[in-house]
C-alpha cells in the first residue's frame, strides 16, 4: 500500500470518528434541550432521546448533586457531551496525522 492511499484510509477513519462524536453529543444536546424547555415525555421521539442520552452519559448524568434538577442534567448530561466531543476529535486528529 502505497503512502497516499494509507493516508486516504486515515484521513477516512479520522473523519468517521470525528462525525460519530459530534452525533453522540448532538444526541446529548438535543435531551438537555428537550428537558429544560419541558418536553412532553410521552411523545415518541422525546422518549427516545431521553433514553438515548442516558444511555450514552450513563456514567455522568447524576454524577452531580445540585439543587435544582435543570442543572443537574445541565451539568451531568453536558459534561458526557464534552467528553465524547474532546475524546473523538482527539482521536479524529490522532488519526490524521498518521
Amino acid at each position: 500500500m502505497d503512502r497516499k492511499s494509507h493516508r486516504s484510509g486515515s484521513n477516512q477513519a479520522a473523519t468517521l470518528v470525528a462525525v460519530v462524536a459530534d452525533v453522540l453529543a448532538v444526541i446529548i444536546g438535543l435531551w438537555i434541550l428537550m428537558y429544560l424547555l419541558d418536553a412532553n415525555r410521552a411523545n415518541d421521539l422525546v422518549s427516545f432521546v431521553q433514553d438515548a442520552a442516558r444511555w450514552l452519559a450513563g456514567w455522568s448524568y447524576d454524577l452531580f448533586t445540585f439543587d435544582e434538577a435543570w442543572a443537574r442534567v445541565v451539568a451531568g448530561y453536558g459534561l458526557a457531551a464534552v467528553v465524547y466531543l474532546f475524546v473523538g476529535h482527539a482521536v479524529a486528529n490522532r488519526l490524521r496525522r498518521y
